[in-house]
């Protein structure tokens, strides 16, 4: 039984569209039948025309998407609609859908502002619809072993923690060009009040939250743009407070020039610590205090339930960042799909970014902002 999927945004000449595509199919457990990709007609058409979409569930806009949708047939009609748009336009398309009874995957960060990710959290608990929030780097088979590794106690209380994204490709002012990723990120009315904090920041933040199994309470922020003209940060650095017992470092910058994407997350316990990074992301080092350090590795059998579930092919073979978006999809249609009828889905299934994530994603980023704007040494941390 395949889900039947509408996706709002993802038009010719879109980066996360596509992945978003390609991760929804891995598994076959969705089918695509529907779309109003672009806010241009004629993008839209032609970009359904290029899936080999019927002419007819090709919409000129995300409101004709969703209503004409929901006066088709129960057994015709979308069943989950994929949200793939510039931040401005997540909130009012993800609105409309759970009002029409729609369950929703989401691209982060989940909304525009911390006041709409509030207001959108009051209508997913009104419909009783389900969200999806596509914090990829959650998805990787190792992290959830790291995760389950904090949470069994292995190394202790946690003490510190270390999280760290650096790109390079907004070092010069690709926004001035003809780079629509580079216009879109780095301007306020699409964007936000952030910039590289909203955009790779909040993947540090959540990554941090959900592997340490600690929330920040407070945090002090130093926030910059460095690029002449540029609107919006494009580098900063977060100290930060989790509860009384450990502490924690947060950087993102989008102007480390000759940077990829090397997301890297170090936690530290009483007992030993742990050591990842996207660059090797099969890899999870394990080190101790009093014995040498340990090396675990995606697809092993030696790993933890959770880690074996978003595990794909067996050791040795790379799984990236195309299984890790695949395995959110995956698990939210494993969730909806016990839910009308199909087998249970276990625990490990039901792991998938949700609103909790969305709402603590959009607090971040305006706390981050106030507190690199205030003379003020710590902020609290406020959703």
């Amino acid at each position: 039984m395949k889900l039947r999927l509408g996706m709002i945004g993802g038009g010719q000449g879109s980066f996360i569209g596509a992945v978003h595509r390609i991760a929804a199919s891995l598994d076959g457990l969705y089918e695509l039948v529907a779309g109003a990709f672009s806010s241009n007609p004629d993008t839209s058409r032609a970009t359904g025309q290029e899936l080999g979409l019927a002419p007819d569930r090709v919409y000129a806009s995300y409101q004709e998407l969703v209503e004409q949708e929901a006066q088709r047939p129960a057994n015709e009609r979308v069943q989950v609609i994929s949200i793939v748009t510039p931040n401005h336009l997540h909130f009012a398309p993800a609105k409309l859908a759970l009002e029409h009874g729609f369950d929703v995957v989401l691209d982060k960060p989940m909304t525009f502002s911390l006041a709409e990710a509030q207001e959108l959290a009051d209508v997913l608990k009104s419909t009783g619809r389900k969200l999806c929030l596509t914090h990829t780097y959650t998805g990787y088979p190792i992290l959830k072993e790291a995760r389950h590794l904090v949470a069994s106690g292995a190394l202790g209380t946690v003490r510190k923690v270390y999280v760290e994204y650096p790109q390079g490709w907004l070092s010069t002012p690709e926004e001035s060009g003809e780079n629509k990723q580079a216009a879109w990120r780095t301007d306020p009315a699409r964007s936000g009040i952030a910039g590289a904090m909203g955009d790779i920041g909040t993947h540090a933040f959540n990554l941090l939250e959900y592997v340490s199994g600690l929330h920040v309470t407070e945090l002090c922020a130093d926030i910059n743009t460095v690029v002449p003209n540029r609107r919006l940060d494009d580098d900063g650095a977060v100290l930060l407070k989790l509860g009384d017992a450990a502490s924690g470092v947060l950087v993102a910058t989008q102007v480390a020039a000759g940077e990829e994407n090397n997301l890297r997350l170090r936690i530290y316990g009483e007992k030993g610590g742990l050591d990842w990074q996207q660059a090797d992301a099969n890899t999870l080092l394990v080190k101790w205090l009093d014995r040498p350090a340990e090396v675990r590795r995606t697809g092993a059998a030696y790993l933890s339930a959770a880690a074996r579930h978003n595990s794909r092919i067996p050791p040795g073979h790379p799984e990236g960042y195309l299984e890790a978006f695949a395995n959110l999809y995956r698990n939210f249609a494993l969730t909806l799909l016990a839910e009308q009828g199909g087998p249970s889905a276990p625990p490990e299934a039901q792991d998938y970014p949700s609103i909790e994530e969305g709402l603590r994603g959009m607090a971040f980023i305006e706390n981050v902002i106030a507190s690199g704007q205030s003379e003020r040494k710590w902020t609290k941390f406020t959703v």
